[in-house]
């Protein structure tokens, strides 16, 4: 059987280059080394050094981990796929996971809980939103949940009222219903729910200085107007024109008082 006859550091630190009978053998972790406690005049069989091999392979995958876990926290499923994707058998990816976890470096509902603190504090976005952003992570349900309690209903009403207000002074040039539709689309696409949603209505701040909406009518009246006008006439013309402009979001008497006034003889 083969003898470790010498042991030699790379220039890479914590690795050793491990020479049987004279050759050049196998690569092997420092934690490898120890744990296998390799020391020159060992005897090793093919078992043992299948083992050491394989065992270095998880050390590499280990550090590959550590490294990737370095930057910033991440989910049990991103470091898998980061393992994954440097050749990591599954089996292997699995142990260094359970390594991982058993050292408290991996941990999703550490994660999930961080995750919701910035997007709360950070952003306006709503729970339903970053509950799915923490399912594309593959975070599980409950950790989210326990997560998401950190988002109380208070809180989240102060982040959509602010985002509210963002929507009102973007859509401060549409009529008041569409102006009010579009601010609740808003506040649903961002994952709040309707009960938040009509209390950030109530509280959020209109623009500075809103939209005279009769100029606003008389202008795309018109607009609409004369472009049906090429195609209909009487009481078609005038339907079809109303129409357009409540889809537009603006109030039906309105609609009906422009029209009585400036196009009185349809």
């Amino acid at each position: 059987m083969p003898t470790i006859t010498k042991i030699a550091a790379q220039k890479q630190a914590g690795r050793y280059n491990i020479y049987l009978d004279g050759q050049y053998a196998f690569p092997v972790a420092e934690s490898v080394l120890i744990k296998h406690r390799l020391l020159k005049g060992r005897v090793l069989d093919k078992a043992q050094i299948a083992q050491i091999t394989t065992d270095d392979e998880i050390a590499k995958a280990y550090g590959t981990a550590l490294d990737y876990l370095s930057y910033q926290l991440r989910t049990e499923h991103e470091v898998s796929q980061k393992l994954l994707s440097q050749g990591v058998p599954p089996a292997q990816i699995e142990m260094v996971c359970k390594k991982l976890r058993a050292e408290g470096l991996l941990d999703d509902r550490a994660y999930a809980a961080a995750f919701v603190r910035t997007a709360m504090k950070t952003e306006l976005k709503g729970p339903a939103v970053i509950r799915q952003k923490l399912r594309a992570k593959r975070v599980g349900e409950l950790e989210i949940d326990d997560a998401l309690a950190q988002f109380t209903s208070d809180w989240q009403l102060t982040n959509a009222t602010k985002l509210a207000t963002k929507l009102l002074a973007r859509y401060a040039r549409q009529p008041a219903r569409r102006q009010r539709e579009k601010v609740q689309l808003g506040l649903r696409t961002q994952g709040y729910g309707s009960d938040v949603i009509s209390a950030a209505l109530a509280a959020a701040q209109p623009p500075a200085m809103p939209v005279d909406t009769t100029e606003l009518l008389a202008r795309e009246g018109e607009r609409i107007w004369q472009r049906y006008a090429r195609k209909a006439s009487g009481y078609q013309l005038t339907m079809k024109v109303k129409q357009a402009l409540f889809r537009k979001g603006f109030d039906y008497d309105e609609i009906e008082a422009w029209v009585n006034q400036q196009h009185p003889e349809v």
